[in-house]
């Protein structure tokens, strides 16, 4: 079973996220970086998805480092917030760059409206810092940006009447965590169903066939921009001929990621 992180703000699709990866990887721990809910409340949130009382102490950077020394090669990372933790770790220990076999990172857009701003999504917009020096670390990337989430992972009313009909612990939690945010983004992002970022670069990780358009290009973030902090440039048509740095997720294959949700929430009896 293959070892992964997984680095998390733990909002709402963040605990489904965690779920899809205790379902398919040994999960050598989760670590929680700041983000869109009070700290505390994160590591509640992950507490309670993982029903877990005694979590370890430390700090998420240092076991990071600890983790991948521990199994070079062999430890990759599911980053589903802010690249901060991660960046961090790269910086304090720039040795690990060469044992971390691949990052997945849910965030950016590919030419596309951001989720924050106009311009930006929320990973890349609170710490453009920390995701400008993790894409060039020179580290195996696969980025999965909210145009993917919009255009692939949304679960509306039937979609929840099928997971309710599930009738499992999984198929419940999945219904309670969602009502809030099914209201949240009927009025806020005027989409007709939940998202599920964070999900589907879990289930991406685990089953690549997920993805059935990709390409290499060079992606760069912006950090000074009064307009676009946190944008993605994402060089499709190579204007900037550079040496592509990120495997960019283009296009996914719906059912076999609702295929995925599904399998994982009826697990969960």
């Amino acid at each position: 079973m293959r070892r992964v992180i997984i680095d998390t703000d733990t909002a709402g699709d963040d605990t489904i996220a965690l779920l899809t990866a205790m379902h398919h990887f040994k999960v050598e721990g989760v670590t929680i970086t700041g983000g869109n809910v009070d700290f505390d409340q994160e590591v509640e949130n992950a507490l309670y998805t993982i029903q877990v009382a005694n979590p370890e102490e430390g700090h998420a950077v240092d076991f990071i480092i600890e983790k991948i020394k521990e199994y070079p090669g062999e430890v990759s990372l599911l980053a589903i917030a802010p690249l901060t933790n991660i960046a961090m770790a790269i910086k304090k220990d720039p040795s690990i760059i060469k044992d971390i076999p691949h990052i997945y990172i849910m965030g950016g857009t590919n030419n596309t409206l951001g989720n924050i701003t106009p311009a930006a999504e929320y990973n890349f917009y609170v710490d453009p810092e920390a995701a400008k020096l993790v894409l060039h670390s020179g580290i195996p990337i696969t980025m999965v940006g909210w145009d993917m989430c919009i255009d692939y992972s949304i679960m509306d009313d039937n979609d929840h009447a099928e997971i309710a009909d599930l009738e499992t612990a999984g198929s419940q939690f999945f219904i309670d965590i969602n009502r809030v945010v099914m209201q949240f983004n009927k009025s806020v992002h005027r989409l007709n169903g939940t998202t599920h970022p964070d999900t589907l670069l879990v289930a991406i990780a685990a089953d690549e066939r997920i993805i059935v358009k990709s390409h290499d290009y060079y992606v760069d973030v912006e950090t000074k921009g009064e307009l676009t902090r946190g944008y993605s440039l994402v060089d499709v048509n190579n204007r900037l001929e550079k040496e592509p740095n990120v495997r960019v997720c283009e296009a996914v294959d719906r059912g076999r990621f609702k295929k995925n949700l599904f399998d994982v929430l009826v697990a969960i009896k």
